[in-house]
């Protein structure tokens, strides 16, 4: 069954669709601006035919070398806010981890290692890694460090340094040569030799590696370069703009703390300011079967003034 419309509807409907259509058609042939997301591009400096990596010197005129090498540093060069926030944070940190790896044995360049694993921060990853060496759980109490509902000693910074370090020394072992060593980091020491002795080479360089691996020793390498010399690839920060490190004193603790707030509390600082320089303490106690334990404390309670309090 067909309904008529009355006469002045049918027409008062044309009008509206016709203007419709010739708003469209406007609307098609004058596209809005598209939006770009462009930045300035910056000079980089030419890449160097040889640096000194792991305190050796390192051959850089091989072009499959050079190339990932390059790709590396583009990345890291032009990921701006990433980098920046490492640049700040290296002048916290850096002074804890260089000590730490020169009593080890380890060549300082290894503090790159964990620029890139984890930013200098102590993150998680997906996979369950955490820290700012990125130990996995199964993996950390081999190294001594302890994960309970308490504590996880892989965001123990100086902890987590040793552990990676003994890590590190026991790949050099195997391999005899720090690059490897630093790929066995990633592939593992079983995956790293099992890749060389089946493409019948004794390098990483000459060795075809999963994705990852074959990326992780030149980020490792890019984040040297930028860091060692950061204006000459556009990062021109201020030291006054980096962070300073935590003015702390040690304390040791042998009695449980049932309530971690209180006993801050009672110090004149608080929970935020514990976890800030022990992030290491996952709950608020400590119980006897985490003691003894070492914990950090403001020595500069300036550092952490509250806004409120000004």
């Amino acid at each position: 069954m067909s309904t008529k419309l009355p006469p002045k509807l049918r027409t008062t409907l044309l009008t509206i669709s016709l203007l419709i259509a010739g708003f469209s058609c406007k609307q098609t042939n004058n596209p809005p601006p598209i939006a770009t997301t462009d930045t300035p591009s910056k000079e980089l400096p030419p890449l160097p035919n040889r640096i000194t990596f792991f305190e050796s010197p390192c051959d850089l005129t091989d072009l499959d070398v050079r190339e990932r090498l390059d790709r590396e540093l583009l990345v890291n060069a032009y990921f701006q806010s990433s980098t920046s926030l490492i640049i700040k944070r290296s002048t916290r940190y850096f002074p804890i981890i260089e000590p730490l790896l020169k009593a080890a044995g380890v060549p300082d360049d290894f503090k790159y290692l964990c620029v890139i694993e984890s930013n200098l921060s102590n993150v998680t990853s997906p996979a369950g890694a955490a820290g700012f060496w990125q130990f996995m759980p199964f993996t950390a109490p081999e190294y001594g460090l302890k994960i309970s509902n308490e504590v996880d000693e892989r965001l123990h910074l100086e902890k987590s340094t040793q552990a990676a370090c003994a890590l590190i020394k026991s790949n050099y072992t195997l391999f005899n040569h720090w690059i490897n060593a630093c790929a066995a980091y990633n592939r593992g020491p079983g995956g790293l030799m099992s890749d060389l002795k089946g493409q019948h080479v004794e390098h990483f360089f000459d060795a075809s590696m999963n994705p990852e691996t074959s990326r992780y020793v030149f980020r490792i390498m890019a984040m040297k370069i930028i860091l060692e010399n950061p204006k000459a690839y556009g990062f021109h920060i201020s030291p006054k703009e980096t962070y300073p490190p935590y003015q702390t004193q040690k304390i040791t603790l042998t009695t449980p703390i049932t309530n971690l707030s209180e006993w801050a509390s009672k110090r004149g600082f608080n929970l935020k300011i514990m976890r800030i320089l022990n992030p290491w303490i996952l709950g608020n106690q400590l119980s006897g079967k985490s003691l003894p334990c070492i914990l950090e404390i403001p020595r500069d309670k300036g550092q952490f003034k509250s806004p409120h309090t000004l």
